[in-house]
């Protein structure tokens, strides 16, 4: 980050942009994945993008509050729970891909059993083909949803110790 704007932001508004850069890369790699290498994004990959974008909005929202720290504040640490809740998102994720628990019934469900062939057909046609219980790409046998939680649960865990050393520093 450029020492000049550090310099000239108050520390709640650096750590909104801190927030919003975070989950704007993170956004900007799902949209990667999803436009240029051509890998849909299931339903639980749609979850963890909403607080994405919430961390963006408020991210900014505390930049612009500069003028009035405590506002500031507030948006910064509400940007920095998105972050925690996308990567509890994303860890829910990777238990669904791994078969620890059943992920939601539209992305990962069986076939309910005793429909008659004209409600197979009707549940056949109308269901999703992005499965949430498989990983459609992976690092270090580590899949997308759980990149996502580390590096979210990362990014908001050292934003949550700056504020906490702030506040211990200037009560």
């Amino acid at each position: 980050m450029n020492s000049a704007l550090a310099k000239r932001l108050p520390l709640p508004s650096m750590i909104g942009l801190i927030a919003a850069l975070a989950s704007g890369a993170l956004m900007a790699g799902a949209l990667y994945f999803q436009y240029v290498v051509g890998l849909p994004p299931c339903d639980l990959c749609h979850w963890q993008r909403y607080p994405h974008i919430a961390s963006i909005g408020l991210g900014l929202a505390s930049v612009a509050s500069l003028a009035v720290p405590r506002l500031a504040y507030v948006f910064a640490l509400a940007a920095i729970a998105a972050l925690f809740i996308t990567a509890g998102i994303g860890l829910f994720h990777v238990g669904v891909e791994q078969h620890w628990w059943a992920g939601p019934q539209a992305c990962s469900g069986r076939i309910p059993g005793g429909l008659s062939p004209a409600e197979l057909k009707k549940y056949l046609f109308s269901a999703k083909m992005v499965r949430c219980d498989q990983a459609a790409w992976s690092m270090w046998g580590i899949s997308m949803a759980g990149w996502n939680a580390i590096l979210s649960a990362g990014v908001a865990l050292m934003l949550s110790l700056r504020v906490a050393r702030q506040i211990r520093e200037h009560p």
